[in-house]
């Protein structure tokens, strides 16, 4: 296929997770009163649910592809992802719902990792990070309309209606994938699949320098966006009382991660990784902080907090591909083993400190903005410490 394409459909692949999970977030009071759910913090499960399978899931869909290719484990990922879309769409129970949440997050796992692994397989260092930037220009610009897309089902249809449109994406993206993308690892390439051979792969991953500090500070980063994503649907309807508006809020927030996908896009041939997600680092502490001081003061008014948000969202952006690109260079040996541990560390972390967040919310604002201090000032320490010290640089080889 020719390179438009190709971005194209890794980037539709890379659509389905957080088409899957930010979809739900109007849905999250229908859920709770279909279901019983009585108390909101709870209902941030439906989204931690999901993202424990996919997190989880990735500990092993990098062996699991360096052995046997990518195409046979994306497919039969993308197969779970709509057997798990049916189960949800039938639960009787909240805790059966939870159960068709983590499955789904186990599908997307395959199409997150896999579609980086393909990417690494067919691009390295500047390229490659300009390729995964306009992937995930796309992969971050959907929440900017799945929560309006999924206001506009719950006005058509029951809350379960928004699995049947996950359900549909899911098949969409299986048989353009069955009939469009290639194998791109090669048998010759392909690693046994056999407990030493994977642990030793583990091991050259998280022994990498580079590899582990960027997967730590991606980890910090997601803790952020995560405990956002958990706590926006009460913070935009119970703080700010916005109600069926939420999502626009929602959506004109998210357009900053967009907008930051596409110039990194065109900006990190020029200037280099490392610039540009230093930097990015840096606007992301000022921001924090400005957030903290606000919210001590109880002085945080909806535009104040959409346009600090905007500019969270946008650092973000000119973080996350490049953070990615870094801790994934020196691994093109074992490039889906090591995408699979980078996915597992960075989802996991961002899972427990977003949860952790998320579950202290107590209808201000103030845990979130503590909590969003706290792991920027750790994760710019661990940039730091991987650098040693030398940030903004440009290096001529990874840091091993």
């Amino acid at each position: 296929m020719g390179f438009a394409e190709f971005v194209v459909v890794i980037a539709a692949i890379m659509a389905l997770n957080p088409l899957a999970m930010d979809m739900m977030l109007p849905a999250l009071p229908s859920i709770g009163a279909s279901l019983g759910i009585d108390v909101p913090n709870r209902l941030q499960m439906v989204l931690s649910a999901f993202l424990v399978g996919f997190g989880v899931g990735q500990f092993i869909i990098g062996p699991l592809s360096d052995s046997f290719g990518r195409r046979p484990v994306l497919l039969g990922g993308m197969v779970l992802y709509g057997v798990a879309s049916v189960l949800a769409i039938a639960a009787p129970s909240f805790a059966t719902l939870l159960l068709a949440r983590a499955l789904e997050g186990l599908g997307t796992s395959a199409t997150r990792v896999i579609a980086t692994s393909i990417v690494r397989d067919c691009y390295a260092g500047r390229r490659m990070a300009s390729v995964v930037s306009l992937a995930m220009m796309v992969f971050i610009a959907v929440p900017v309309i799945a929560p309006s897309f999924g206001q506009a089902v719950m006005l058509l249809t029951h809350w379960r209606g928004i699995f049947v449109v996950l359900m549909l994406y899911g098949i969409v993206a299986l048989v353009w994938s069955w009939l469009r993308l290639p194998e791109t690892l090669p048998a010759s390439e392909r690693k046994a699949f056999t407990i030493p051979e994977v642990l030793a792969a583990y091991r050259q991953t998280v022994t990498n320098r580079q590899t582990l500090g960027y997967a730590l500070a991606a980890g910090g980063v997601m803790g952020c966006m995560f405990a956002y994503v958990f706590s926006a649907q009460q913070v935009f309807t119970g703080i700010f009382k916005l109600g069926h508006y939420f999502p626009l809020a929602f959506a004109a927030i998210a357009i900053g991660v967009a907008l930051a996908g596409f110039l990194n896009a065109r900006m990190v041939g020029r200037i280099g990784m490392r610039v540009i997600s230093h930097g990015a680092l840096i606007a992301f502490l000022v921001v924090a902080t400005v957030m903290f001081v606000a919210a001590r003061a109880d002085a945080l008014p909806l535009p104040l907090f959409m346009a600090l948000s905007a500019l969270m969202m946008f650092s973000f952006g000119m973080m996350i591909a490049n953070f990615t690109a870094l801790a994934m260079e020196p691994q093109g040996a074992i490039a889906g083993t090591a995408s699979s541990l980078y996915g597992t560390i960075t989802t996991l972390l961002g899972i427990v400190l977003g949860t952790t967040i998320g579950q202290d919310y107590d209808g201000t604002l103030l845990p979130f903005s503590t909590g969003f201090l706290l792991c920027t000032l750790a994760t710019l320490a661990v940039v730091a410490i991987t650098e040693k010290g030398r940030l903004f640089q440009p290096h001529n080889k990874p840091v091993g």
